[in-house]
């Protein structure tokens, strides 16, 4: 799978809007065949700043979602309520869901 965490440090004035203005997107990445996961999470330590950890199913799945209309749309629509540009980490990883982490197991969870 395609493994992808991206940090988006918004403006301020738009921060606490910012699920409703990615909702858009979020909702048709979200649907795309190819989408693993797409979730956003909120900087407990920068209000400001939105995490999304996103993965896709192969190489296709990916390039299927660059190539998106809604993709495009959002190079349109979302970087007026960013400071700055996204940061982002991509890698090929050989699986295709969430492993447990094992140094904090939760005991009788197998």
């Amino acid at each position: 799978m395609i493994f992808i965490t991206a940090k988006f440090r918004v403006r301020p004035e738009h921060a606490d809007r910012w699920p409703e203005i990615a909702a858009d997107f979020t909702r048709a990445t979200r649907a795309e065949p190819g989408c693993l996961w797409f979730d956003w999470s909120r900087s407990v330590d920068e209000p400001s700043e939105y995490v999304l950890v996103e993965a896709f199913r192969d190489d296709e799945a990916g390039a299927a979602h660059v190539q998106s209309a809604h993709f495009k749309a959002a190079q349109q629509t979302l970087p007026p309520h960013l400071a700055e540009t996204p940061r982002i980490v991509n890698a090929n990883v050989p699986q295709d869901d969430w492993s447990l982490l094992g140094e904090m197991a939760v005991p009788g969870q197998e």
